[in-house]
């Protein structure tokens, strides 16, 4: 089973502050690249890390279990898990958004455009909902709205019509020959994308999961401590970008009667990290990558 290069790899190290005895956690497993890179430094320490998707657990059959423990489910039930480990409050978390390389890279996931596969898109193929359920079942007015939401489609209306008109749409193929005289010309890859985009994000629940994991964050990183994520388009970046900066997913400042700002981060890096033009040459998957990093304040919500 074969995965990319982590991105960002040394960036993130940096970021977290590794301490040798800390307890850290590792919010996307997958194969193991930036756990590997924690587990490096820690010597008395311990390393959580989750994955929803079953490949992901053969990753980690490999590593010591009195220094990591894996635990199989979405990151959304983190707080959940760590306290059913004995763990309340932890020193770091690391997360590496989206869909991995790996899930990408195996055609009968039905993530890529490149292959013909069932429409699935499920990163836990424990879950009921699949990418065809939806094509083939929300009504015109949802569709449109995951369209125009989740992936920024600007005929979204239109193309939204045209999958109810082509229904049963059950492969990857099939889909494609709907999105083909809509796309703009020049432009097919990057709409089909955006398209599968829109259906994965549904399919997985992504932003509301991750709006969840970040408050979690506030509520298990100890005050002096790092929150290190990755994201990969603009819907994920803005909710984390907000979250660290104003405190909140809207971006709205909240200052207290002496005009401190109300946040339980503050950022590390003002602007995003991004990778090298060599990272990028090496692992195309860290074109779009965005690094925010931040540190955990002493100031807690009401």
């Amino acid at each position: 089973m074969s995965y990319h290069e982590p991105v960002l790899l040394h960036q993130c190290m940096e970021g977290l502050q590794i301490d040798p005895d800390g307890i850290f956690v590792d919010a996307t497993f997958g194969g193991g690249g930036h756990s590997r890179g924690i587990l490096d430094q820690l010597s008395g320490g311990k390393l959580f890390g989750f994955d929803q998707d079953q490949d992901a657990r053969r990753n980690a059959e490999f590593i010591n279990e009195n220094i990591f423990s894996f635990i199989p489910v979405n990151f959304r039930y983190m707080k959940k898990y760590l306290r059913l480990n004995g763990v309340n409050n932890v020193d770091g978390i690391l997360a590496d958004l989206g869909v991995s390389s790996h899930q990408i890279d195996i055609p009968e996931r039905g993530f890529s455009i490149r292959y013909d596969a069932d429409l699935d898109m499920r990163m836990d193929q424990r879950t009921a909902l699949t990418a065809r359920e939806i094509i083939n079942t929300y009504d015109e007015t949802a569709l449109q709205g995951i369209l125009s939401k989740y992936g920024e489609v600007r005929n979204a209306k239109t193309l939204a019509a045209a999958l109810v008109a082509a229904r049963p749409l059950n492969t990857v193929s099939q889909l494609k020959q709907v999105l083909k005289p809509l796309a703009p010309k020049h432009r097919e890859n990057k709409y089909m994308a955006q398209v599968f985009q829109s259906l994965r994000i549904e399919v997985n629940d992504e932003l509301s999961a991750l709006e969840e994991l970040l408050m979690q964050c506030e509520q298990l990183i100890k005050v002096g401590g790092r929150l290190v994520v990755i994201s990969y388009h603009s819907l994920e970046d803005r909710l984390v970008k907000n979250f660290i900066n104003k405190g909140n997913f809207l971006g709205i400042e909240q200052k207290d009667f002496y005009g401190n700002l109300q946040r339980p981060f503050t950022p590390v890096n003002r602007k995003p990290i991004v990778p090298s033009a060599e990272e990028i040459e090496s692992n195309p998957r860290a074109r779009s990558a965005k690094l925010r990093i931040a540190e955990r304040l002493s100031w807690q919500r009401n």
